[in-house]
């Protein structure tokens, strides 16, 4: 799946009409770059406004962009995750069942849910806060996740560790252990290569040991764990005897209701932390989509406004997505800017006057922007920065989508 777009925007000429320029444009990628992918980016005639909203609403562009884009792979992110420690086989992401990159590709305006007669500030608002609610719900799926799985590690370190620190409830059984009034089993874990020292020493540490009652129970990489019977009242003399030998007595007490209790909540946190997983990986999809489109109806918003400010009123250019090759790159740029500055669709006239409202706006030499398009190289070739504090501007409105 290609993972980097370009969304472009072409002013249409006088005279000319957006098909006419749709087909120049396949004819020069074809004969120049032909492996590049070029698709048509279909936006509505949207509701312009002031002059004065647009240039707001530009200046909020970006930032509202990295924010978006930056949710978005985030929960591809967790997908990936989630995905790697379930043991799912990755399937493409979607949109109401459909790829992402064939939903760009062929990109639909949903009138339903974000109506062309509404103010674009208001449209780029809503979604902004829509997007942020997605975050913020993440947050909160994914930290309660975190937090049932981060038990679980707990646990687990604890029964994978040496012998020396791990969890024992699950190495000893009932009739390992002798408990009566009069004598206490102890658990004492002894170095690999000292077995042979506890075995011969274990009766003399104290006087009053019971013989040969000490069996293994278990053996690590470094260490053997050992039962041993004595009298309790000698269990603590015993414990500092074995100390001076290098023999550490862990501190235990077998609870067979202790050992269900826990075995009941190993189980419970494993049953959670399933479900948990599974839920938040549907709601990751789900999610994605809807991050997904809403992101590319604010590009669309993005590409018009910005179109709006370069070119003029009345709207008539030409929106496009494509995916050059890195080594084409630079062609396509040359195609789209020879396309551009041939395409020369403002009036002469330095003072026009537009508004929806039909209220006189003044805006002051619009026509000089694609006129003047030098002016629209990029900051290094010291040229005017483009619009929405883009740092690689062109004649042509252009931005870069990745969609990982």
């Amino acid at each position: 799946m290609t993972t980097r777009y370009w969304t472009a925007s072409l002013p249409v000429g006088q005279g000319s009409s957006a098909s006419s320029l749709w087909s120049r444009l396949q004819e020069s990628i074809s004969k120049q770059a032909f492996d590049t992918a070029l698709y048509r980016f279909n936006i509505p005639n949207l509701r312009v406004g002031t002059l004065d909203s647009l240039l707001a609403l530009s200046d909020d562009l970006l930032k509202s962009n990295n924010f978006i884009e930056g949710v978005s792979h985030k929960i591809r992110r967790q997908i990936e995750e989630l995905e790697r420690v379930s043991g799912v086989v990755s399937s493409s992401l979607t949109v109401d069942g459909v790829p992402v990159d064939s939903y760009l590709t062929r990109f639909a305006w949903d009138e339903a849910k974000y109506p062309t007669m509404s103010p674009l500030k208001e449209i780029v608002d809503g979604i902004h806060v829509q997007i942020a609610k997605i975050e913020d719900d993440l947050k909160v799926r994914v930290a309660e996740y975190s937090n049932v799985r981060s038990q679980l590690n707990a646990i687990n370190r604890k029964q994978a560790g040496s012998l020396a620190v791990r969890d024992l409830s699950n190495l000893v059984k009932p009739q390992d252990i002798v408990t009566s009034e009069h004598l206490i089993t102890l658990l004492a874990v002894v170095s690999k290569y000292s077995q042979k020292d506890w075995l011969s020493s274990y009766e003399t540490l104290t006087d009053y040991v019971v013989p040969r009652s000490s069996k293994k129970l278990h053996e690590d990489n470094e260490y053997a764990l050992y039962t041993v019977t004595l009298f309790s009242r000698d269990a603590d003399n015993f414990r500092t005897k074995a100390r001076e030998r290098s023999f550490q007595v862990r501190d235990f007490e077998y609870n067979p209701e202790t050992q269900d209790s826990r075995k009941q909540e190993l189980e419970k946190l494993m049953q959670d932390q399933d479900t948990l997983r599974s839920s938040l990986l549907q709601w990751c999809y789900t999610s994605y989509g809807e991050v997904f489109s809403s992101w590319m109806h604010f590009c669309a918003v993005r590409v018009f406004s910005e179109s709006i400010l370069r070119y003029g009123l009345p709207p008539s250019f030409l929106s496009v997505v494509l995916s050059p090759s890195v080594k084409n790159e630079k062609k396509v740029r040359s195609i789209l800017e020879g396309l551009c500055s041939s395409s020369n669709r403002l009036s002469p006239d330095p003072y026009l006057t537009y508004s929806l409202e039909k209220m006189p706006l003044l805006i002051c030499d619009l026509s000089c922007l694609c006129e003047c398009s030098t002016y629209w190289k990029t900051e290094d070739e010291g040229g005017m920065a483009g619009f929405a504090g883009d740092a690689d501007a062109h004649p042509y409105v252009s931005f870069t989508i990745n969609l990982i």
